[in-house]
């Protein structure tokens, strides 16, 4: 919702302010300019990017127009991971082995939906159950297991914004080219008179100007968001982390819980109050 009104506010700021200035808009309007420009930047995005690369980045544009996990979603992940550990506590390690071989049938998983549908999540979290019951590992290795995965997936999934923010630094040099084409063509007008070669030039010059804008106003902000969402998901990957490690380490179930619920940034973070609640009501 924000990414499309910010992304109203950038046009209407910039076309407004020069409408303002009684600019006229027949002049801004250069579709072939806009071609050149849009047109080399998907080429030279295709060159430098590989096959995966590109179907994570087009797959991954959805994403500005979503939102981030709130605290709803950390308190269902903590009220998941507290039914986990109590099972584990009172049934052994056993116990949960269907659950953790098909989360998706499982009654216990099944009373987090929205967790459910964070694939990613839901593997990490049953990966990690699995090695905690077919080894005896200790705290601190698990803890190292799961962080080489954590920083793996995070490296993955920044691979989107960072080919956008990548497009971006090119397109103002872009802009260069669809301007310097404009004035190549306007030196061959060289003998009309003073107004069109005015309105040739001042369209070559809007080259420069939709280069500069595609990049600051919209695409460069763009693989911005999308950085920030992948921040914002990793935030679920330190509560598993940080829950596992304290239980494994022998903490209750409770207790293991609320290290979790301290790995919430504070903005999102349940009170204990209201987590305390919700484990009394599941």
């Amino acid at each position: 919702m924000f990414a499309i009104i910010g992304i109203v506010v950038v046009f209407v700021a910039v076309v407004g302010g020069y409408v303002l200035e009684k600019g006229n808009l027949h002049v801004l309007f250069q579709p072939i300019e806009l071609l050149i420009i849009v047109g080399a930047a998907a080429g030279a995005f295709l060159i430098a990017s590989p096959k995966k690369v590109v179907g994570m980045t087009v797959g991954s544009i959805g994403k500005i127009f979503g939102g981030s996990p709130g605290k709803d979603s950390f308190l269902e992940l903590l009220v998941l991971l507290n039914r986990i550990f109590s099972k584990i506590r009172k049934e052994g390690l056993v116990s949960i082995e269907q659950d953790v071989e098909n989360p998706k049938d499982s009654p216990l998983f099944g009373a987090s939906p929205n967790f459910l549908k964070n694939h990613h999540a839901v593997s990490f979290l049953c990966d990690n159950l699995r090695v905690i019951m077919t080894t005896n590992i200790s705290p601190h290795e698990l803890e190292a297991v799961m962080d080489v995965e954590i920083e793996g997936h995070h490296k993955e999934a920044m691979i989107p914004s960072e080919a956008i923010s990548r497009v971006a630094d090119g397109m103002p040099a872009l802009g260069i080219v669809a301007a310097v084409l404009g004035v190549v063509i306007t030196m061959g007008k060289i003998s009309e008179p003073p107004a069109v070669l005015g309105h040739s030039i001042g369209a070559a010059l809007v080259g420069t100007f939709l280069g500069v804008l595609l990049s600051y106003g919209f695409i460069g902000p763009i693989a911005t968001n999308l950085a920030f969402k992948v921040n914002d998901e990793a935030v679920s990957y330190d509560v598993i982390k940080v829950a596992l490690v304290a239980f494994v380490g022998g903490s209750a179930p409770q207790i293991a819980v609320e290290f979790g619920r301290r790995a919430v940034p504070s903005g999102e973070r349940p009170k204990f109050e209201e987590m305390d609640a919700a484990l009394r009501a599941k």
